[in-house]
């Protein structure tokens, strides 16, 4: 029984493993293949306790419909997106749940060119797909059975990342990081031998069963933490990360909280500089304050529908250099039109 409940908007996401399970995965796997026809494909995992057992079936399922696949292994949400469009993948899975409950898991699903694949652009052929049950053979008919490769990205993304942001621009601050036990640990150290920062670290250990609870910094009782550290390490500012880190969040000096509503003015500010008259996305939920710095610096203001896939669907439209959302998404045309934690607090 595939519950359909587990198909999205977006992505899938369900309640484990009543909604998304291995069997789920495995067809998931055989139906990408089936649909698309690709050559190979990009599988990555979050630090849930049930992803590398999800990434394993998935993996086989598209092995079995003979899809080559290269496997990241634990990674970031736009590791998956960076890897599928660099490396010429015809599609991208990243097995995470964010932000959700421990007992939830789910899959993002890009294809060609790392573009989102949504219930309005595939997921819902998906569903009708294994809703027939038509993955019961151990091979695809007249396949040969894929292969699948472990292979280390992450130099390859974090060169990517410098070349779009350079560290000789950044002053010498004082900076918390909050991993959240997330994935966004590893990459954050990693990108501190190379920048002239001073970090203080909190959480920044993956581990699945989040002994400090669910990396969710929208919640009031998460920030808490993050700030003091603010204040009682005189920090020029504090960063805190989701499970996947597709979305970032900015402590000031004071240890106050600012609302990404203002982020992404900000960064709409700077683009504009890099790129004057560009186009700049966002959701309706931040109308006021981002028209006005857009139009001040000459830039073209577009409102659009929130959710990632609309938010990348309208870059691409208007060739837009930035986008961003309330819910903490920041999306740039520089990386692949795909939105990433990272860069916005490197910027």
């Amino acid at each position: 029984m595939i519950a359909k409940a587990a198909f999205k908007a977006y992505d899938l996401r369900g309640r484990y493993p009543e909604e998304i399970n291995e069997e789920l995965a495995y067809q998931v796997g055989r139906a990408f293949s089936v649909l698309y026809k690709p050559d190979k494909v990009v599988v990555g995992r979050d630090v849930r306790l049930t992803s590398k057992s999800l990434a394993d079936e998935l993996i086989r399922g598209f092995t079995d419909g003979g899809t080559n696949v290269i496997d990241i292994g634990l990674c970031g949400t736009e590791q998956v997106y960076h890897a599928t469009a660099a490396m010429e993948a015809q599609g991208g899975v990243m097995v995470t749940a964010s932000h959700n409950p421990m007992n939830y898991n789910g899959l993002k699903l890009v294809g060609e060119g790392a573009k989102p694949i949504s219930a309005d652009t595939g997921l819902l052929d998906i569903y009708a797909l294994l809703e027939k049950e038509l993955f019961v053979q151990e091979v695809a008919p007249g396949k040969i059975k894929g292969k699948s490769s472990e292979v280390n990205t992450l130099d390859h993304y974090l060169n990517y990342l410098f070349s779009l942001v350079s560290p000789e621009e950044m002053k010498p601050l004082k900076v918390v990081l909050n991993g959240g036990n997330g994935c966004a640990g590893p990459i954050a150290e990693a990108l501190e031998t190379r920048l002239p920062l001073k970090f203080i670290h909190l959480n920044m250990i993956p581990d699945g069963t989040f002994p400090n609870g669910v990396p969710n910094p929208l919640l009031i009782k998460n920030r808490e933490e993050t700030a003091k550290a603010v204040l009682e390490n005189k920090a020029d500012l504090g960063i805190a990360w989701d499970g996947d880190f597709d979305r970032c969040f900015f402590f000031d000096h004071n240890g106050r909280f600012v609302d990404s509503y203002y982020i992404v003015g900000f960064l709409a500010e700077r683009f504009l500089q890099k790129a004057p008259g560009s186009a700049i996305i966002y959701d309706p939920r931040v109308i006021w304050n981002t028209e006005e710095v857009v139009a001040k610096a000459g830039g073209e203001p577009i409102e659009c529908r929130g959710g990632h896939a609309f938010m990348k669907e309208s870059l691409r439209k208007y060739d837009a250099i930035y986008g961003g959302e309330a819910s903490g998404h920041h999306f740039f045309k520089d990386f692949h039109y795909c939105d990433s934690g990272m860069l916005p607090w490197l910027h």
